[in-house]
């Protein structure tokens, strides 16, 4: 039994891949991952540009698909959707096995669509319609506008994993829009047990910022204030991921849950994203040795997960020290970062990174789909 298997069986967390790249579905790497314990995969735009642009292994496809006539946006869906679909066959036993608890897959509509809720609803829908399997999610990042999107799929039936998720405010707002879906969908006769959802909390990123911030208020304050300061670096990310399960504990385990679980609703698992550790001097593990609990999910890069066989710990901590976590934001606004403004920047800074990784593979395809033209 490997690491990741006794992180499921004894705390109740399941470990799912941040990756998605042909290698995986087609050369038996996904199955492999599968065997240690990995129990679902996530992707982005950022991960997919890259699986597309490194080597050969879309080419043959690619090519195809230019020859056919297929436009270069057209055909990089073709070429994710390939991968996703198989990638779901590969993961279904495991989705049947766990009733629909894992075995997930996702695929994330269009970054350009983040600032508009109508056009999220009608990419959603489709890449739902086009990929008929329960085991999907379609990825909706928690924007001011992507909320409406997220309870009007939930609504439909469709399950949706919430993503780019950076402030307990916008997670409390994602639960409501979650809920919202799930009474609608109720009221029309809908089955609520056929639906799911996982809110993808970003944590590393939270650290990377803060601590920039940290550093740059140190050399202006009393030594007492600047030591106060520094001594905060490396503890945001964490402290806000264990209020979010709080807040995940309050929401789900009474009140206005109750009435939709007696008809078997699920609720919105918690999802640890970004939890590889940006910054060298931390240990490796510390977004996912300290976020650790029941009913989450924490999705790894493939170093990660490595890095987690070889040395995690796998015991609870998701919930230690809830005061002490309280106490990391208040100390933080008492030497003047302000939380609220770093999770601002870092949805900007996330949506443009997917947009731009999103333009960049275009642009690398339309090159070749020009020489694949002139032959």
């Amino acid at each position: 039994m490997t690491a990741l298997h006794e992180l499921f069986n004894l705390c109740g967390q399941s470990p799912w891949i941040d990756d998605l790249k042909r290698s995986y579905v087609r050369a038996g790497g996904l199955e492999e991952l599968v065997g240690q314990g990995i129990r679902g995969v996530t992707s982005n735009p950022t991960i997919m540009a890259r699986s597309i642009q490194a080597g050969s292994d879309y080419d043959e496809q690619f090519s195809e698909l230019i020859a056919a006539g297929h436009l270069v946006e057209e055909s990089y869906w073709e070429l994710v959707i390939d991968d996703v679909e198989r990638a779901l066959a590969i993961l279904r036993p495991t989705f049947d096995e766990s009733t629909g608890e894992d075995g997930f897959v996702s695929i994330e509509v269009s970054p350009k669509l983040a600032n508009d809720t109508a056009g999220t609803i009608a990419a959603a829908r489709s890449l739902h319609e086009r990929i008929d399997q329960p085991n999907l999610y379609v990825k909706i990042p928690a924007t001011k506008a992507g909320l409406p999107a997220i309870e009007q799929m939930i609504s439909e039936g469709h399950s949706v994993n919430v993503t780019l998720i950076f402030s307990l405010q916008r997670y409390e707002a994602v639960i409501d829009a979650y809920l919202a879906g799930l009474e609608r969908l109720v009221a029309d006769g809908g089955d609520p047990s056929k639906v799911s959802s996982v809110a993808s909390f970003f944590v590393s990123r939270v650290d990377s910022e803060i601590d920039k911030r940290l550093e740059r208020l140190a050399p202006d304050a009393t030594d007492l204030a600047a030591k106060q300061a520094l001594s905060l670096k490396g503890h945001a990310a964490l402290a806000q991921a264990r209020l979010a399960y709080a807040l995940f504990t309050e929401r789900f385990g009474g009140g206005r849950f109750d009435e939709l679980a007696e008809v078997g609703a699920r609720p919105q698992r918690p999802l640890w994203a970004s939890t590889s550790t940006k910054d060298p001097s931390y240990p490796d593990l510390m977004y996912v040795d300290g976020l650790i609990g029941a009913r989450t999910v924490n999705t790894m890069p493939a170093a990660t997960v490595e890095a987690f066989m070889d040395h995690g710990v796998v015991e609870r901590t998701i919930d230690a020290d809830p005061i002490g976590s309280r106490e990391v934001l208040d100390n933080l606004a008492s030497v003047g970062v302000d939380v609220d403004d770093v999770t601002d920047l870092l949805e900007r800074e996330g949506l443009a990174s997917f947009e731009a990784s999103f333009e960049e593979v275009l642009s690398s395809l339309a090159l070749k789909a020009d020489g694949i033209r002139k032959g």
